[in-house]
């Protein structure tokens, strides 16, 4: 965790931006087979629009198995943004997440505002199993969305941003996966809560506070989480009934 001073006229904010400091490993592996999504891609801002620095990105991406969970985030920053800003707030966090933590990219997978846009995060194409750094111990076979703000008490989550995570994970999970369910995984990481090795049963959408010391995704948003795997398996039964 780190924080950063901005000066507001005479007033000093403090952001805390919870950031997890956990390369992903480079295991060799085939490349995966692709299957079809359960619901179409959503709109998506790639990397080329809100003008990632790919000179930045250290190495090449790395691939994994299909989604089998996705890992709710918020970021840290105040929730007073212009939606306009937010390419320019991802460039800074692409900063911070290389220059400061050390990873190869931004962590997260994708990222979403609250007007309801969602950005492409780490490099490596959206469609396909892109290993991130954002959730120590289980960044395997997951993805990272993160709400760009702070969900902590006193806070509301904007409708449109909700929309934007159910569009996410519901088009990016496997097919077969019940996002009102639960998972099995198997932590990689002894600084998780989960040691090395231990495997834990987690909701296939879970906040990244089950897997780690921390309030992300922030009070608020997690308090949203059920209601969110609902609209998730909701979105994803009316699409295949609609084929």
């Amino acid at each position: 965790m780190w924080s950063r001073r901005i000066v507001l006229g005479s007033g000093v904010v403090v952001l805390a931006l919870l950031v997890m400091r956990d390369a992903p490993s480079r295991p060799v592996r085939p490349e995966p087979v692709v299957v079809g999504p359960v619901v179409p891609q959503p709109s998506i801002v790639s990397r080329k629009a809100w003008r990632a620095n790919e000179g930045m990105v250290r190495e090449r991406a790395t691939y994994t198995g299909a989604v089998s969970a996705v890992f709710v985030h918020h970021t840290g920053h105040l929730n007073g943004y212009d939606c306009a800003d937010a390419p320019r707030m991802l460039r800074e966090m692409q900063r911070d997440h290389v220059e400061s933590d050390g990873w190869d990219d931004i962590g997260y997978n994708f990222v979403v505002d609250r007007c309801g846009t969602i950005y492409e995060g780490r490099a490596g194409g959206v469609g396909r199993p892109v290993q991130g750094a954002h959730t120590k111990g289980f960044n395997g076979d997951t993805i990272g969305i993160a709400a760009l703000g702070t969900f902590g008490p006193g806070t509301t989550v904007p409708p449109a941003l909700e929309a934007g995570i159910v569009k996410v994970a519901a088009w990016k999970l496997r097919p077969g996966a019940d996002p009102r369910s639960t998972v099995r995984l198997v932590s990689t990481n002894d600084e998780s809560t989960y040691k090395k090795g231990e495997a834990a049963e987690l909701h296939v959408i879970s906040g990244h506070r089950d897997t780690f010391r921390t309030d992300c995704p922030g009070e608020v948003l997690y308090e949203r989480l059920p209601v969110i795997r609902e609209a998730v398996a909701r979105l994803r039964k009316e699409s295949q009934t609609a084929r």
